[in-house]
């Protein structure tokens, strides 16, 4: 019977996968068993409890594949009440609610569908490698699993299922989140000429990062890079000096800045008397739109949906798990292209349009018999 990507949005949607903790093996064996029950090849590879990543093959593995990717660990629900249950994959309106719908189980699910109903079509070819994973959420912990173990190899170009409402984009900016961290000397509150004061040494901090300057230039689509103060933290009472202070930095990179310049920068700016710490280090992703690949994912998309952006190619705003696959997997073109909608993401009541699901399944299957020859 084929794989119904809808149906399996729902099922996937029912799997509570909160990161933290995350707990995903349940919906990576549910998947598991889909997929080895279509004739795929699958590998599940845990690296905590509960938590799992799924790698499934189909085609001649002696040549490159093309590699559909994504996560299924979800953001929390949040503090405002949903109307529907979060975890029913209810369609109301021709829209699936839940979370984790548009980011982004649903792409999970199309691209699952998709080869899982091609896998005789995919015999005696390059064929296809599913990358499932955990922990995106947090800093792309389970594909970082994956790259340590030297999973799962080599392919030649990359589809991220990420929520662009089936829009082909071409790359995204890198995440460096630093923790910044100041000490001083603690004393009482009535006599600060005793102390040294971390608060202090952060107020100045931020007056420097205000007005930092990368100096690069703009990436001709990516823009400029960015840094956000996102967090600061300073005292445990009134009545005392602060004898430390931390300052959670989010900033976003381009290609060709290279993360370890950049902290070396801000301690040129702001001093010795200062730690960072990275949190989270991912790199920048982009291809080139004019390389032929990317040309034929832009005319199956077209086809599809009727997409004329291909012209004026575009990059999501947010990071994904190429940012650490990419790179592992030989640095091959890479696609963003999932049928969620970017603007639902980490939402109250979060959905991805059914239609666009099914659309996603079609452009997937397109994609992966034009990998392997077999277009019509």
């Amino acid at each position: 019977m084929p794989i119904d990507p809808v149906e399996l949005s729902r099922e996937l949607i029912a799997f509570n996968t909160i990161n933290p903790p995350g707990n995903e093996l349940g919906c990576i064996l549910h998947l598991e068993k889909i997929l080895s029950d279509a004739g795929l090849q699958t590998s599940v590879q845990r690296f905590a409890q509960d938590r799992a990543n799924l790698i499934a093959r189909a085609g001649d593995a002696g040549r490159l594949p093309l590699c559909f990717t994504g996560h299924v660990d979800t953001v929390p629900l949040g503090n405002a009440p949903w109307s529907v249950d979060a975890f029913a994959g209810e369609i109301i309106d021709g829209k699936m609610y839940g979370r984790g719908s548009t980011d982004m189980k649903c792409g999970v699910a199309a691209f699952v569908a998709a080869v899982g109903n091609m896998v005789e079509q995919l015999e005696g070819t390059s064929g296809v490698v599913l990358v499932i994973t955990a922990g995106e959420e947090v800093g792309c912990e389970g594909a970082l699993h994956l790259v340590r173990a030297g999973i799962p190899g080599r392919t030649g170009a990359i589809v991220v299922a990420e929520p662009t409402s089936n829009s082909a984009l071409v790359g995204h900016k890198g995440a460096l989140w630093l923790r910044l961290t100041l000490k001083g000397v603690t004393a009482h509150g009535s006599m600060p000429h005793l102390g040294i004061n971390a608060a202090f040494k952060a107020a100045r901090a931020l007056t420097a990062l205000e007005t930092f300057q990368f100096n690069v230039a703009p990436h001709p689509w990516l823009g400029a890079p960015t840094l956000n103060v996102g967090t600061v933290r300073a005292g445990l009472n009134v009545n005392s000096v602060p004898d430390l202070a931390e300052i959670g930095i989010d900033i976003r990179s381009i290609p060709g800045l290279d993360h370890s310049r950049i902290q070396e920068h801000l301690k040129a700016e702001l001093g010795d008397d200062i730690l960072l710490e990275p949190i989270v280090d991912l790199g920048a992703v982009w291809t080139d739109p004019s390389s032929s690949w990317i040309k034929d994912v832009y005319s199956i998309v077209r086809d599809v949906t009727g997409d004329e952006h291909g012209l004026n190619p575009r990059t999501a705003p947010y990071f994904t798990d190429a940012s650490v696959l990419t790179p592992a997997l030989g640095n091959p073109p890479t696609i963003i292209l999932g049928p969620g909608e970017a603007a639902r993401a980490h939402q109250t009541d979060e959905y991805c349009s059914v239609d666009r699901i099914r659309e996603a399944s079609d452009i997937y299957s397109r994609l992966a018999a034009k990998w392997c020859g077999r277009s019509e």
